[in-house]
């Protein structure tokens, strides 16, 4: 922690990081202006007001907020749990977040951060979570987690869990941004989740005073923080006014790459990815495409095959086929044939060999082209 910054100014801060109806930048402008947070709380509201340009009341529900917390109480609650509390001038403090324009003036930390250099993903999603966006979440989630990434997310029901929950089966760590304060954990269920992601190496962060439960209004904000922390941000599954692409837009405000995953056209919860690519959002089909937006300082020490762009067919049951298809399947082989050399091939006639590669055509494992037949690559 930096030593110039005295106790009594770190608790100070602490005081004011508890109001949250003032955007964070302004509580630093604050600070500015009044040269410490320790000489804003000697303020009166009158003077306050006048002195930053605010409203009375504003002022005046500032300083009420910043007095309703014992700051040496949070402070000693959260090291009684292993956690820290860091201020902008610490070195512990995430430079990612520093560079935010709406940096917390303060921040509750559990757990290890990842390094400066450290390549971290941001992975979002709705909480209605469909059994698709739990197949593809903990897909790209765990094959990050193997290359070497961070997955940064907020420890919410549905999407987020499941990229958690990817990452810690593979012992690797991952960071919680969380909506309450660190002493509760939001849901209740992921009280064990929370628990092992600590284990694994891994961190949760709030900017939100020790004990403060969840509100709607703390999730939002917390979706910059997500943010902030990841280059780039997925946006796995969510309707088209969610939280996730709440983040989506903060990230982009950041200078952040969005990136989405496509999915059903019918489906209300894959309706915000398919807005975002609509509105130009990278496409994600598999790791790849993630990993080829982290930076290239970031991309040191991460495993090199989950680059590779491998488009592969997706595994067709042949052994659903006839006996009488499966004789086509093996004529045709690598190659290329004409009707007339798979009908030769048979020892058939051309009616039922053109029936059978038809039937061969509707089931996806034939493709014609210029009359000549292949197995399909889609």
């Amino acid at each position: 922690m930096n030593p110039t910054i005295s106790t009594e100014e770190r608790l100070a801060r602490i005081r004011l990081n508890a109001f949250l109806y003032f955007r964070a930048d302004w509580l630093q402008r604050l600070v500015e202006i009044f040269g410490s947070a320790q000489e804003i709380l000697k303020q009166d509201a009158q003077t306050l007001a006048q002195e930053a340009n605010l409203n009375p009341s504003t002022a005046a529900n500032l300083l009420k907020e910043a007095f309703a917390i014992n700051p040496q109480e949070e402070w000693d609650k959260t090291e009684q749990i292993g956690g820290h509390i860091y201020v902008l001038e610490d070195e512990e403090y995430p430079q990612s977040l520093k560079n935010c324009k709406e940096a917390p003036i303060a921040i509750y930390v559990l757990g290890t951060l990842p390094a400066p250099e450290q390549a971290c993903v941001g992975m979002v999603g709705t909480r209605k979570i469909t059994p698709y966006g739990r197949r593809v979440a903990h897909k790209l989630a765990g094959e990050l987690a193997q290359c070497g990434v961070t997955i940064v997310s907020g420890l919410a029901r549905g999407i987020d869990s499941v990229c958690h929950t990817a990452a810690v089966e593979l012992k690797k760590p991952t960071v919680g941004v969380i909506g309450t304060g660190i002493g509760r954990c939001y849901p209740p269920e992921n009280r064990a989740l929370e628990k092992a992601l600590l284990e694994q190496g891994g961190a949760v962060l709030s900017e939100l005073p020790f004990n403060r439960p969840p509100n709607a209004f703390h999730f939002p904000r917390r979706n910059r923080l997500i943010a902030a922390l990841s280059q780039p941000v997925v946006v796995i599954e969510g309707e088209v006014k969610s939280g996730a692409l709440i983040t989506a837009k903060l990230a982009l405000e950041q200078g952040k790459d969005v990136l989405a995953v496509p999915g059903p056209i019918d489906s209300p919860q894959s309706g915000g990815p398919n807005h975002l690519i609509s509105e130009g959002a990278g496409v994600v089909t598999n790791v790849a495409d993630i990993l080829d937006y982290i930076p290239q300082a970031q991309r040191f020490g991460l495993a090199p095959q989950f680059f590779e762009h491998q488009v592969q067919a997706a595994a067709k049951p042949e052994e659903e086929l006839s006996p009488r298809q499966q004789e086509v399947m093996n004529a045709v082989a690598d190659g290329q044939l004409s009707l007339d050399q798979i009908a030769l091939a048979l020892q058939a006639d051309v009616p039922e060999t053109a029936s059978l590669l038809f039937e061969l055509e509707v089931k996806g494992f034939l493709a014609c082209e210029n009359g000549l037949y292949s197995k399909s690559k889609f």
